[in-house]
């Protein structure tokens, strides 16, 4: 199936194409309509058009709109996973998790707009004030600009059509070119449902040329991006006056104290490390664990680890299927390699298969090695010995990123300070930093970004605040 452009809710096709190869089995498995500059300025132009219909719709109508794609959704759950499988990798079982928490988000984003409103104000709370009907309203933002990565190519588009449609804003999708058939049925499911809103959802595919055209002009009044640091500088600096949301990715970390459950922290640990092989903003990369029980975690976390099954993503009981391509390999392989030189051990000696690349565990790592320092993106953790809680805190705080880090612990006065004191958007405690719910606020602080996702803080972030005053 080829993945054409909406522009708006008329499908395009056309004869030039891009293909996507399986990471797996390297054969082809979808392609999409290639797209340019200008097909992005028609979309934007469209979207604008239609952003003014959106904001008109009730509330009721959007909401009916959210839960009939979720229910279409459910309904092509297993197409949909085998799509996700067949474009990313992704093994089988987590696809169709990464389905069930769209189907969740969608909802969520539905129950949410019910509920958001205004508040009326005091005005006579000030000796300058006087009494006043006074109240602030919500409204939409106008047109959204949604770019979204590959690691979870159906749930984060969900994270931005959902709470922009459902605020009553009109979106153009420029989904990850790894996966644009994902993308293309979803956004079909939108785009046919007997309660959609006229050319409220376009989609276009492409890299720079076209992400750029998006970016930079006028017409957008909201930018919502997940993907890499470096993009993420070049959106902030381009976009101009606009409300900008961005994802940046991590480097988690998480602290292990000599009270903990070791048990629990070295299976939760090995789940954090190495689900969807690494490839998550919020993957645990840094483990920094108690001296007095370093060893014996580092052991534990080894088992856990072997016990991970690597292979087909198509099999059920696959746990880890393949890196995006030979390049995320090369990458991966190099920071192993350089960590070793460095003076770090592999517990687990590094392999790869195709674009399997195995979990690997690096012991006596230090502050100072590469492997630490930037985000890896694979499914590579390190273990650094700490004498106390005070000296990971250190460690874990200085880091460039700032997205969510956790701590494991039955010492009710390091969770105390742990919340207040770690750096970053979001702090788990006695689980890894790899957890999020799709309800919750998400996102991170230095150069992890900007903005919070989840649907009652994206509807905020995707909507306007007009005050009012009646004398």
């Amino acid at each position: 199936m080829v993945a054409n452009i909406f522009f708006g809710s008329k499908e395009v096709s056309r004869k030039e194409m891009t293909y996507r190869v399986s990471p797996y089995s390297k054969e082809v498995v979808s392609s999409a309509v290639i797209c340019s500059a200008d097909d992005a300025n028609k979309a934007l132009l469209i979207a604008k058009e239609a952003s003014k219909e959106a904001r008109k719709t009730t509330i009721a109508q959007r909401c009916d709109w959210l839960l009939d794609v979720a229910k279409k959704l459910k309904e092509n759950r297993e197409d949909i996973a085998k799509t996700i499988t067949d474009e990313v990798g992704k093994p089988i079982v987590f696809a169709r998790v990464e389905v069930d928490r769209c189907i969740e988000t969608i909802t969520i984003s539905a129950e949410t707009m019910r509920t958001m409103h205004g508040e009326t104000i005091n005005t006579d709370a000030m000796r300058s004030g006087k009494k006043t009907t006074a109240f602030f309203i919500r409204e939409s933002a106008g047109v959204v600009v949604a770019i979204t990565p590959f690691n979870f190519p159906l749930n984060l588009v969900a994270h931005k059509l959902a709470p922009a449609l459902a605020a009553g804003n009109a979106v153009v999708l420029k989904p990850t070119p790894e996966a644009p058939l994902t993308a293309y049925k979803f956004a079909k499911l939108f785009i046919e449902s007997e309660y959609a809103i006229k050319d409220a959802l376009s989609v276009v595919y492409g890299d720079a040329e076209v992400g750029s055209a998006l970016i930079t002009s006028e017409i957008p009044r909201v930018i919502s991006f997940t993907g890499s640091v470096a993009v993420g500088n070049i959106i902030a600096k381009s976009a101009g006056i606009k409300k900008i949301s961005l994802e940046l990715g991590g480097n988690a970390a998480t602290y292990i104290d000599e009270s903990a459950d070791l048990d629990l922290a070295a299976s939760r640990c090995a789940i954090g490390a190495f689900v969807n092989s690494g490839q998550v903003c919020i993957s645990l990369q840094r483990i920094y664990v108690n001296a007095k029980i370093y060893d014996e975690f580092a052991q534990k976390m080894a088992e856990q680890t072997k016990k991970l099954v690597v292979g087909s993503p198509y099999e059920e009981d696959t746990f880890m299927g393949p890196l995006i391509d030979d390049e995320a390999c090369k990458r991966a392989m190099s920071w192993v390699e350089s960590a070793i030189k460095e003076g770090a051990t592999a517990m687990l000696s590094p392999k790869i298969e195709g674009r399997l690349f195995y979990p690997c565990i690096m012991s006596e790592v230090r502050d100072d090695m590469a492997i630490v320092c930037e985000e890896v993106f694979a499914p590579i953790v390190s273990l650094i010995r700490v004498e106390s809680f005070d000296d990971a805190l250190v460690r874990m705080n200085n880091s460039p990123y700032g997205l969510q880090f956790s701590i494991f612990t039955n010492d009710l006065s390091l969770t105390k300070r742990a919340i207040y004191e770690l750096d970053a958007g979001g702090v788990v405690i006695n689980d890894i930093p790899t957890l999020r719910f799709d309800i919750q606020p998400y996102g991170g602080v230095k150069l992890s970004g900007v903005g919070r996702e989840g649907p009652r803080f994206a509807i905020e972030e995707m909507s306007e605040i007009k005050s009012i005053v009646i004398c």
